[in-house]
This record gives C-alpha cells, sequence and structure tokens, in this order.
C-alpha cells in the first residue's frame, strides 16, 4: 500500500475538506463538489502509482472539464481569477474563493504546483499539442504574469467602480477569458516550440502558486547518491526544473508541477 500513500493522502483531504464545508454551511453541493474532485484525484495517482500511462491525463480531464464545463459554463461561476476577486471583494465566500483558497494559495502547501498539472483547464488542452519537451532553454519572459495578474485585479476593481460588477458580467468575462487563454497558449506553445510555455510566461494564477509551492510537502526528491548525473530527468521536464538536485532552492523548483516525467525515466531510480 504504501506506493498508493499520496493518492490516499490526497483523496483524504478533499474529502476532510467536503464533510467540513458540508457541515458547516449546510450546502450539499460542498460535499459533492469536493469529493469528486478527491476521487478524480485519488483515482488518478492510484493509477499512477499502478503504472499506467495516462494517469495524468486522465485527473485532467476528469477535474479540468468538470470545473470548466459543469463549473464555470453550466453553472455560470466565473473559476478564473477575476471570480476569485469578484467574490472576495463582495463579502461572499464564493465557488471561486474557495476555489482558490483550497486549490491555488494555500492548498500548494500540501501539493504544491500540482494544481497546473493534474487539474488545469488550460493546460488541459495544451498538453495535447505536439511540444511535450521544451525545444530550447527557458525564456526571460515571466515577468508577463505580473502584468496579467495586475491586469485581472485592475479589471475588477473598474467594474466594481463602474457598478458593472455582477453574476451576468463575471461569466461572460469568464468565457471570453477562457477563449483569450486558449488562444494564447496554442499560438505561444506552437511558436516557442513548448506546449508550457503559457505557464510559464503568462499564467497570472502561478503568482499564487510559486511562493506556497516552495515549502510543498509532496514534492520529487532526489537521492543525489544515486544520481548518475545522465540529465535524462531533464530533457523531459516540461518546467525546466533541476530535477537532479534535492534542495528546495534549485533552479525553477517552485515550477514543478508533479507530471512525474522526470521519475519514470531516471535509469537508476534517484528520483521519488
Amino acid at each position: 500500500m504504501t506506493k498508493y500513500k499520496s493518492a490516499i493522502i490526497l483523496f483524504s483531504v478533499f474529502e476532510a475538506i467536503a464533510v467540513a464545508l458540508w457541515l458547516s454551511t449546510g450546502n450539499l453541493f460542498f460535499l459533492l463538489n469536493f469529493s469528486y474532485i478527491g476521487f478524480s484525484l485519488g483515482i488518478g495517482l492510484a493509477l499512477m502509482a499502478a503504472g499506467w500511462k495516462y494517469a495524468r491525463e486522465f485527473v485532467q480531464f476528469c477535474v479540468g472539464s468538470y470545473m470548466l464545463v459543469f463549473l464555470g459554463l453550466i453553472c455560470r461561476e466565473n473559476m478564473q481569477m477575476e471570480g476569485f476577486w469578484y467574490y472576495l471583494f463582495s463579502g461572499v465566500v464564493g465557488a471561486g474563493v474557495l476555489h482558490y483558497a483550497i486549490a491555488k494559495i494555500f492548498g500548494p502547501l500540501l501539493f504544491g504546483r500540482g494544481w497546473c498539472g493534474y487539474a488545469c483547464w488550460t493546460a488541459m488542452i495544451l498538453d495535447l499539442l505536439p511540444h511535450k519537451k521544451p525545444a530550447g532553454p527557458r525564456r526571460r519572459l515571466g515577468f508577463i504574469r505580473y502584468i496579467m495578474f495586475a491586469l485581472s485585479l485592475g479589471t475588477v476593481i473598474l467594474l466594481i467602480a463602474l457598478g458593472k460588477a455582477n453574476k451576468t458580467t463575471m461569466f461572460y468575462l469568464f468565457v471570453a477569458g477562457n477563449v483569450l487563454y486558449y488562444a494564447v497558449g496554442i499560438i505561444l506553445a506552437l511558436v516557442l516550440k513548448d506546449n508550457r510555455a503559457f505557464c510559464k510566461y503568462i499564467c497570472p494564477v502561478t503568482v499564487f502558486l510559486k511562493p506556497m509551492s516552495y515549502y510543498s510537502l509532496l514534492r520529487v526528491r532526489c537521492d543525489e547518491s544515486k544520481c548518475i548525473h545522465c540529465n535524462r530527468c531533464l530533457e523531459v521536464c516540461p518546467m525546466d526544473v533541476e530535477v537532479n538536485r534535492d534542495a528546495r532552492n534549485r533552479k525553477n523548483a517552485t515550477e514543478c508541477i508533479l507530471c512525474q516525467k522526470c521519475k519514470k525515466i531516471c535509469p537508476v531510480k534517484a528520483l521519488k
């Protein structure tokens, strides 16, 4: 059962959140919502531990499509950053606030950038593109994410100031934002020959994810005494993480999306 430990822990955490929110609010939605996400993550990690090749992609589509299609398009909740700001400034603990608090602000203390690897509906599509390995070195474009972060915050503040901030406006902003993100993400991936270029340079959510991810409990560890420095792990890492070092301050450490590609390819099993 040891190899399924991560799956059991993550499922248990989400189930505890589901029950706690249900009992404290009396809203059955929270029980069903977080139970579904936790179950999907648990099954996916268990399948990954069992060696199924497409386990991560399975989780991506289970969680990503649920949040995009069901919560976003059907329930008309803005699950993007603008929805978080809207609910936060409105003083309402809505779906957007809970989503960000659990998945992107405090959750990374447990599972780091796992959101990016297993639940993001933008990356869900970008990972289907052909450039799974970065074709060149990482570019110095990370500053763009902070501009996008400021634009997201500024847009909601402006809408509130104009008296236009409401659920209908947020829904249309959610649709427009997703169309923009997919368009930019796909174009960047094809131009830079890197499926994850959007995640590295544009995505504003990483401003929340990166600081907490530094202290993540779940992370890829390297037994440097076993490492033979073949660099195969570095070649397959979609996020350019210096995987063959164990230090938390290794290069691009807070970019790891826990995709496990490095562990699968390591010939001496130095990564765990």
